[in-house]
Order: C-alpha cells, then structure tokens, then sequence
C-alpha cells in the first residue's frame, strides 16, 4: 500500500505540472479550429490530384477532429482514398500537446512530425496512382446526399459553415479546450502511474531491457495501440516514449496509425466495410513497415 501511495503521489505531482501546458495548448487549438475548419474543408475539397499532400500538412496541424471531416468526405466520396490515408497517417492526435506540456525541444517535435507527413505524402500518392491504374478511383462525383441520408443527418438543410461546428463563442472554446485538459490530462496520470508502478515492481533497465530486446514485437503492438480511436493510444506511446520505454521506430509505427478518430468515423459512415477494413489494414501495415524501417536505419529523433 505504501509503494502504491508513493507512486500516485509522484504521478500525481508530475502530471498537475502539465495541466496549464495543456490547457494554453488546446485553447489555441480550438480556437483555431473554430475560426478556420470551414476554409480548411473547402481548401481539401479543391485539393484535387494534390490531395495527398494537402491532406498530410493540415493532418499535422494540431487540431481535433480533422482525421473525422476527412473520413466523412472521404465516404462522401469528396476526398480520394489517397488523401485520407495521407491525413490519417500524418494527423498528430495528442503527440503534440504532450510533447509541449513535457517542454520538450520544438525541433524534436517538428522532426517526428515531418517523418509523418512525408510517409503520408508518399504512400498518399502511392495509393492513388495504384488506384487510378487499377481504375478503382471511383466514378469522380461526390456522393454527399447519399452519404447525408445514410446518416440521417439533414445536412443538405444546414447553412454553410454550421456542419462541422463543436459551439457557439468564446466559452465553447474554453469549455472545450477545459474537457480536453481534463481527459488527456487523465489518460497522462493512468499512464504515469502504471509506468511508473511497472518500474518500481521491475526496475527500471528491466523494463528498458524487455522492450529494447524485442524492437520487432514492440513495432507491432505499438501501431495496434495507435489504431485505438481514443486519445488514450497517442498519449501513452508518447509517454512511453518519452520515458525512455519505446525507441524511434516502434514510437512512429505507433504514432502513424494514430490518427485519432478517423478510422472509426470512417467505419461509421463509409457504406462499404469491406473497404473499410482493407484502409484500416493498410494503415496497420504501413506504421509497422515505416517503424521496422525506421529501426533497421537507426533513426532517431
């Protein structure tokens, strides 16, 4: 009981110093968001064969719920299926944040999400070239009514600019930006404790040793925790990482397949899930591709 109280003390203590990191974070992040995710729509809908590229830079700007309008448009068949892997492969999640309450150094930051915004450049394109050989890219015409009707969403009746909007004001910012502080915030200090429980049971070159051993086996299980649609999977593999317990390539494969909640939107709205299933997989591979690879070359970041 003793070792249980002392290490919630401490992840307690650690994790109340990043409360006012995060906050002053997403508050800008919201209220960027609500000032700018109409003309970033439009900007992705004209993207066209730049698609990809567009969809990797904007995924890597800190914000919430892009990766979500992206699954949306893409099952609205606005957006090819290029695109979306682009923006899911390079959408930061809540790496960002934790990187920026830890005070970590902003090059560091920027480098790891370059590496994501380039795999999402290139396999973006990859898969829409593929596409397009294959003659797989579909018929080129947005299918929005369908899409609205599926949902059941009346979305056709909604005036412009309205249909992507989390409130109304400056206290919906706050508000917002307060209930991200608090669940990240949260997820921090379940992860903190757990880990640092694991060390104090372990020790702390055990623990080190056990995932540095297995770097192949850690690649994988990581990108499976970044497929989890909850900000819970990015914040523990940037913990994780920045603890010391994931090296360079098992945290990138985990961090390229977190791309927060796009893929459950996508299953939610795509009416097709057998497509569905193949984008997930696909993602799945390229995180673990990109990690392995990233190990065998020694990147470090």
């Amino acid at each position: 009981m003793d070792l249980l109280i002392h290490v919630l003390e401490h992840s307690v203590e650690d994790t109340l110093r990043l409360v006012p990191f995060l906050f002053v974070t997403y508050l800008t992040m919201e209220a960027l968001e609500h000032a700018s995710a109409d003309r970033v729509q439009r900007v992705v809908e004209r993207s066209g064969k730049a698609g990809p590229v567009v969809g990797a830079l904007l995924g890597a700007v800190p914000q919430c719920g892009f990766s979500a309008m992206a699954a949306t448009l893409y099952a609205g068949r606005v957006l090819t299926a290029g695109t979306l892997v682009a923006v899911i492969l390079s959408t930061s999640d809540e790496m960002v944040p934790v990187f920026l309450a830890h005070q970590e150094p902003v090059g560091r930051m920027l480098a790891i999400m370059a590496a994501k915004v380039l795999v999402g450049i290139v396999i973006g394109f990859a898969v829409d070239v593929a596409l397009r050989l294959l003659r797989r890219a579909g018929d080129g015409h947005a299918h929005i009514h369908e899409l609205c009707e599926r949902a059941h969403c009346h979305c056709d009746d909604e005036p412009e600019g309205h249909g992507h909007d989390h409130g109304h004001g400056r206290w919906a910012v706050v508000r917002s930006a307060a209930v991200h502080t608090v669940q990240v915030s949260a997820w921090i200090l379940v992860i903190t404790f757990v880990f640092g429980l694991a060390m104090e049971l372990v020790g702390t070159e055990s623990l080190a040793a056990a995932v540095a051993n297995h770097p192949v086996r850690a690649t994988f299980l990581s990108a499976l925790v970044g497929l989890i649609p909850n900000c819970a999977a990015s914040v523990a593999i940037t913990e994780l990482y920045l603890e010391g317990a994931l090296a360079a390539g098992p945290m990138l494969a985990g961090l390229l397949a977190s791309g927060g909640v796009g893929l459950l939107v996508l299953w939610r709205t795509n009416v097709d899930a057998r497509q569905s299933a193949v984008i997930t997989l696909f993602v799945y591979g390229i995180a673990v591709v990109a990690g392995l690879l990233a190990g065998v070359l020694g990147v470090s970041f």
